[in-house]
């Protein structure tokens, strides 16, 4: 019997879980340091320091707002799946190869053979329009997953952050909470930082006490390493939206001259948005742009006519 160390990979759900729990800690902690401890206290003071301090509360709850609504999103929205018995009937809308249902491929193949089921599938898996591991039709852009243990459309990568796997119908989502993420961790770590100093100076005179300044050190620490390093996926991301790529094509990429489903930077970019501008900022699709982008379902897409097939 031969051993799929793949199926490992699963366990990393029960740690997807957890780190859901960190990331409400952090949120929370977060809150109480900039609203409760730092800034809150300053509403009342009169002047320009109240109103710093109101449009400092007002953003941060409105970023933190569509940080968690858009975090949420991604965590319950499923990815995309395969309908069961999917294959393609148009070889217009064929990547590579063909797409056929097991008992058709085997008569393709060889009307008279008698092959194994095992050979047959291991025959169609080469092809990129079948999975052997979820005997069924693989459509274009879709990629197995071995965490969630299934095929995932427009597969980008599974996120340890969401418990799940970020494809066509979460992949704006995803974006989303990347975004508010920076944006949300970069304010606190600018509202916190002359507090950050402050406080230091009053834990001399022992002025505050060591639990509050624990909590600000914390959280301004964490922010700052967030802050950091989600810049790091918003400037990839962005990369890979500007092409219409996902992490999973980007070897793919490479091997071609024309990336077939680069449309240029705006039509990319609706692919993944939708068309509706007033709900580009927003975890939300328009019913138009669902019936009217097919990309956003995960099954057919668009491809350039100077593409390399």
């Amino acid at each position: 019997m031969d051993l799929n160390p793949f199926k490992l990979c699963s366990g990393l759900k029960v740690l997807g879980y957890f780190m859901i729990l960190i990331v409400f800690a952090i949120v929370a902690l977060s809150y109480y340091a900039v609203v409760v401890l730092t800034w809150g206290p300053h509403l009342l003071d009169g002047g320009f320091t109240s109103f710093l301090s109101f449009v400092i509360i007002i953003t941060f709850h409105i970023l933190l707002v569509l940080l968690m609504w858009s975090y949420i999103k991604v965590v319950i929205q499923d990815p995309g799946s395969v309908p069961e018995n999917w294959k393609l009937v148009s070889e217009q809308n064929i990547e590579e190869g063909n797409s056929v249902a097991l008992s058709d491929y085997a008569s393709i193949e060889n009307p008279t053979s008698t092959l194994s089921t095992d050979q047959i599938e291991r025959r169609q898996s080469q092809s990129r329009g079948y999975c052997s591991k979820c005997h069924n039709g693989k459509p274009p852009r879709c990629h197995h997953c071995s965490v969630c243990q299934r095929c995932v459309l427009k597969m980008d990568h599974h996120c340890i952050w969401v418990v799940n796997c970020v494809g066509a119908r979460n992949y704006k989502f995803f974006l989303l909470f990347v975004m508010y993420t920076f944006l949300t961790t970069t304010l606190d770590t600018l509202v916190l930082l002359p507090s950050f100093i402050k406080f230091f100076r009053q834990a001399m005179n022992h002025s505050l006490s060591p639990g509050n300044i624990a909590v600000i050190f914390l959280v301004f620490v964490l922010n700052l390493a967030f802050s950091l390093s989600v810049l790091c996926f918003v400037i990839m991301h962005a990369s890979l939206l500007s092409s219409n790529t996902t992490s999973v094509e980007v070897y793919e990429k490479k091997k071609t001259m024309q990336w077939k489903y680069d449309l240029g930077w705006k039509r990319n970019f609706e692919q993944v948005f939708g068309a509706n501008k007033a709900l580009w900022f927003f975890p939300l699709f328009s019913k138009k742009d669902l019936e009217n982008i097919p990309a956003l379902h995960g099954l057919e897409f668009p491809t350039r006519s100077d593409a390399e097939e």
